[in-house]
């Protein structure tokens, strides 16, 4: 289902123009039509974000506002922010959103660290920036402002400043100019046709990049922003039905939020066309008969949002969903440790060229230095920006994402990329979403699942484990299932990996390894088991690979089990046995085929001493 076509490209979309004409231009030629739809039902048309956007533009160049000035922006997701965002522009400055969850010290943290002279808030917030713009305090004063003509920005300008929340070390703000931004909106809007018939969603949190993504492809082609509540922006169920109702064309949902999407049912007549996904790892393939298509997407902020795109069939595949292609004037290198291209098919890290590149980090030329490097491999773009993201480029072209470098655990002597555990455990049809993470350091690394069932389902840690096993070797099975009503998201909608629980006997499965060994044996290879590793106590699905193969506690245990059951183990054995039950039936098994095969007599004197050793 497509909409109608673009006006001619003289009238809205030229390259001589930068975001704020275009939006402007749209403005002019479609004053009228709906420019942003609100959680609470609220309309407003391109006509009125003109004139208050322009308004508001005038009271900030008066503050001094002007090409490379920061404004801070710590507003909700509402009407105001785009208003805001867009008269920032307009007065030629460069908008640096925060999101007004994070904590007071953090956002004024970024405000020191960017140097931002101006703050637009609401009076619920008090901050050290020189000049404070209260949009409620404020209204009238700006209300009375004449019309103000936009100030002529040019590509090499700065456009906007996106942050971390700064939670670990010292915040980065990547500086993103003009050119950038029109390279991500010009590709998003040939990509996915979009029109002035479009209505997009608008999920992302304010100072993530993707919400610059969700705003100003559309906007500068005059189509509809609609704002969800915040009830059903985090909840799968509740935003299927959210985006049928308001017949959203195009939406972006974070991959932890879409996997849930992409396997439910969905009404034939629904309006979306595209279903757009990134953020996090995509695990799942499409459900079959979906009546849109799902699109995966890959890009640091220092690339300006996108950098990869690539629709993701209803066929799914042995490996992750891949993350495509390279966008319109972008190139992804997949280059070895000395930063020279791997063969076809290895994974690499990877680095990114082209248009969308970032100027770098503000206030921080070091950093900036150490991540934005010299770019050998094309003459037609300067430098390049070091991802620490590892790739491969598949037969057909496309990029395959294997993980952050410094997220891949070490388990037993193995590199292990804990999203392709969760990409096998969602093939599960008990299970409607899953995380795994890696917990402790060295030989006591071991890896966790976090599962949420579906209902009525009666997974337990045994079937999750032997499913896992059929697929993946040995060290790739998590030692612990955890169970979850549902997997933590942050406020952008990621999977919140801090907020995952320890495991403990409440909330793992049954047979879970803290599990209370019941049998005589399983209790006995338990304590040797807790003993060697001088922590926890180990329950009965605890897993020997734990001992990260570190010959010599193996060769303790092996002599432990030697002297308790008189069983000679070798290091396979030991390493095979994946667990203390599976350890101690094996112990049992090899007792017995001995009794077995004593005389009587060997019996008797096995019993005499045992009985000895008792007393």
């Amino acid at each position: 289902m497509r909409g109608t076509e673009l006006p001619p490209a003289r009238t809205v979309c030229t390259r001589r123009l930068c975001l704020p004409q275009l939006v402007h231009a749209a403005a002019a030629l479609h004053p009228d039509a709906i420019a942003l739809v609100g959680a609470n039902g609220g309309l407003f048309n391109y006509g009125d974000l003109d004139r208050a956007s322009s308004r508001l533009a005038g009271y900030l160049h008066a503050l001094g506002v002007g090409p490379e000035v920061p404004v801070a922006i710590c507003l909700d997701r509402s009407f105001d922010f785009v208003i805001a965002a867009l008269a920032v522009w307009k007065a030629g400055g460069a908008y640096l959103p925060l999101d007004p969850a994070w904590p007071a010290d953090q956002r004024q943290a970024v405000i020191d660290e960017s140097q931002a002279p101006v703050l637009i808030t609401r009076s619920a917030w008090t901050s050290r920036a020189r000049y404070v713009v209260d949009i409620d305090l404020d209204a009238p004063s700006i209300g009375r402002e004449p019309a103000f003509a936009p100030v002529a920005v040019k590509r090499e300008y700065l456009a906007c400043v996106l942050y971390s929340s700064g939670s670990t070390g010292r915040p980065r703000g990547v500086e993103v100019t003009h050119g950038n931004l029109l390279n991500l909106v010009f590709w998003h809007r040939r990509a996915f046709s979009v029109t002035a018939a479009d209505r997009a969603s608008h999920l992302a949190g304010i100072a993530i990049d993707a919400a610059v993504w969700e705003l100003w492809p559309y906007l500068s082609a005059g189509a509809a922003i609609v704002i969800p509540p915040e009830s059903v922006r985090t909840t799968s169920p509740l935003l299927r039905d959210w985006l049928t109702a308001q017949s959203i064309t195009i939406g972006f949902v974070p991959a932890a939020l879409a996997e849930p999407l992409i396997s439910s049912r969905w009404a034939r007549s629904t309006a979306l066309r595209y279903l757009l996904t990134g953020a996090d790892t995509l695990h799942r393939y499409p459900a079959a008969g979906l009546p849109f298509r799902l699109v995966n997407h890959y890009g640091p902020t220092e690339c300006t949002v996108v950098s990869t795109s690539g629709e993701i069939a209803a066929e799914p595949d042995a490996t992750l969903p891949p993350i495509g292609v390279a966008v319109a004037n972008t190139q992804i290198h997949v280059l070895d440790d000395d930063r020279r291209p791997v063969k076809a098919g290895q994974i690499g890290e990877m680095y990114i060229s082209g248009a969308g590149v970032a100027r770098g980090y503000r206030n921080q030329a070091e950093l900036t230095a150490e991540r934005f490097l010299e770019n050998p491999f094309n003459v037609s773009s300067a430098r390049m920006y070091r991802t620490g993201d590892l790739g491969r480029v598949l037969p057909d072209g496309r990029v395959a994402f294997c993980g952050r470098s410094g997220e891949q655990a070490r388990i037993r002597g193995h590199h292990v990329q804990p999203d392709e555990i969760v990409r096998v455990l969602d093939r599960h049809p008990g299970i409607v979403s899953s995380a795994v993470v890696a917990r402790g350091q060295g030989s006591y690394a071991r890896l966790v699942a976090y599962v949420v069932p579906a209902n009525g389902s009666d997974l337990t840690a045994a079937v999750l484990r032997d499913f896992l096993a059929r697929q993946l070797p040995a060290y790739m099975v998590p030692s612990a299932f955890v169970r979850l009503t549902e997997l933590p998201l942050n406020s952008s909608g990621r999977l919140d990996r801090a907020a995952l629980p320890d495991p403990s006997k409440e909330n793992c499965f049954a047979g879970s390894s803290l599990a209370s060994p019941v049998r005589p044996v399983e209790r006995q290879v338990a304590a040797m088991l807790q003993d060697l590793r001088r922590k926890e106590s180990a329950g009965t699905d605890a897993a020997f690979g734990l001992l990260d193969r570190d010959s010599k506690v193996a060769a303790q245990l092996i002599l432990r089990v030697k002297e308790r059951f008189a069983v000679d183990l070798s290091l396979r054995d030991l390493f095979e046995a994946r667990t203390v039950a599976d350890l101690a039936a094996e112990i049992e098994r090899r007792n017995l085929s001995q009794l077995e095969s004593m005389t009587e007599e060997e019996t008797g004197r096995l019993f005499s001493l045992d009985a000895s050793s008792a007393r």
